[in-house]
């Protein structure tokens, strides 16, 4: 069945990590807006979304009115309408939940021996609807995450120490260096079914591209829920897979 949204996760897939939008990709998104619908579901906050993303994204108000964007793993969602994003939905984890959270996600930093000494910014964010642990802080040049963890393999055993903790939530490996909590049942899979009811879209008719797959990742629930997926490594391989998609359309 032919596509008709294609869908990415945001840091290590559109960008480096935290870092702006190359100006290549903005370039190519808007190429892809002409022509798919495009939703972007990330980790970060819609914030960062802002300033990763839209800052550095050349699009008309017809374009932008394509564009789907899931902040926090798709437990929060904006559209574009009537000349401005509007917030959708959001998933929001209640006060007197979030102290258990954070006080696992620090139990669990201390259980693998991994607290770092010197960090760069907040360890655990309240994202409001996601707490998020980032291991070298919130603020950590790529090439120090990099170093960390350079084949994922930290991350995914941090995440199977946290997870057994907070049984009740969801507990998936993110970014760089970071695991995701959010609400049960709430995860990138909940986003993408809630964008289907939204667009009328099948799950044959879009492509997620993605690079945390992997079982344990923030994206492989989209994977297990029957979309079509592409593992990338890096923002090239999204690069050179959006100019292959251009081509054959």
């Amino acid at each position: 069945m032919t596509k008709k949204l294609i869908a990415f996760d945001l840091d290590g897939t559109l960008a480096p990590s935290k870092a702006p939008l190359p100006d290549r990709m903005g370039e190519l998104l808007g190429q892809l807006l002409n022509k798919f619908e495009v939703c972007v579901i990330s980790g970060g906050k819609y914030e960062l979304f802002q300033r990763q993303l839209l800052g550095h994204l050349s699009a008309s108000k017809e374009q932008l009115e394509k564009l789907h964007l899931m902040p926090t793993s798709g437990t929060r969602y904006y559209s574009f309408k009537d000349g401005r994003w509007q917030q959708i939905y959001a998933e929001d984890i209640p006060d007197n939940q979030k102290a258990k959270i954070i006080d696992a996600l620090n139990r669990g930093l201390d259980k693998s021996g991994w607290r770092p000494k010197k960090v760069w910014g907040e360890i655990i964010e309240d994202r409001d609807s996601q707490i998020t642990l980032s291991v070298l802080g919130q603020e950590a040049p790529l090439e120090a995450k990099e170093a960390w963890d350079s084949d994922g393999s930290k991350k995914l055993k941090l995440r199977e120490i946290v997870a057994p903790l907070i049984p009740e939530f969801e507990v998936r490996a993110a970014g760089t260096t970071s695991i995701d909590v959010t609400k049960p049942g709430i995860d990138k899979a909940y986003g993408m079914k809630k964008l289907m009811e939204r667009t009328g879209y099948k799950k044959e008719e879009i492509l997620f591209l993605g690079d945390k797959l992997v079982e344990g990742g923030n994206d492989y629930p989209v994977k297990v829920m029957g979309i079509d997926s592409v593992e990338v490594s890096h923002w090239e391989d999204t690069e050179r897979a959006i100019k292959e998609i251009l081509l054959k359309t």
